[in-house]
């Protein structure tokens, strides 16, 4: 399949998750889960950081036209499009090694825990700023650093459940043709 269908199912699939369904789970207003964060987080290694942030824009203001918000979802994806590559080069600090595999995964990240830890860090980059737009002040801050925990772990949890039920086949690529 051509990656360019590849990722615009994803995309279809992803945002109509979102809208149809996951907006409507609201667990005492304190939890709101996000899984059309995925499309951001599985985008090839090779994506130059202006199309990367491009159509993180692109999917976020996707969900603000259905969701009916002057641009939260946007701006928080393009955040997390923005800090994505740092934190890849944190997890993946050998030279080449991002170049052997296409999409980040648990085995092209080298494991679990890497893995764990950059959706971690960028759902919880995501909720943050999206709930602290969203409320446009920290007024009661345990109640937004709980949200934003609670809905960070809720996605966390979603995000790896995903990855287990639709496994991406990742082959280990070398230099030698």
């Amino acid at each position: 399949m051509s990656p360019v269908i590849k990722h615009t199912l994803r995309f279809i699939l992803l945002i109509a998750t979102q809208v149809y369904v996951l907006d409507n789970v609201h667990l005492h207003h304190l939890i709101t889960p996000y899984l059309y964060l995925v499309f951001v987080l599985w985008l090839p290694f090779q994506t130059g950081r202006s199309s990367l942030m491009l159509l993180a824009f692109v999917t976020g203001l996707t969900l603000d036209a259905f969701r009916h918000s002057p641009g939260f979802h946007a701006a928080a994806a393009v955040l997390v499009a923005y800090v994505r590559p740092f934190l890849i080069g944190i997890l993946i600090p050998q030279e080449g090694a991002d170049t052997n595999y296409d999409e980040p995964s648990v085995k092209s990240l080298g494991g679990f825990i890497p893995y764990l830890v950059y959706i971690g860090v960028l759902c919880f980059l995501h909720h943050g700023w999206l709930f602290l737009l969203q409320a446009w002040q920290f007024g009661d801050a345990w109640y937004f650093l709980v949200k934003t925990c609670l809905s960070t772990g809720l996605s966390m949890g979603l995000i790896l459940l995903v990855d287990v039920l639709f496994q991406r086949k990742q082959t280990f690529r070398t230099n030698t043709a």
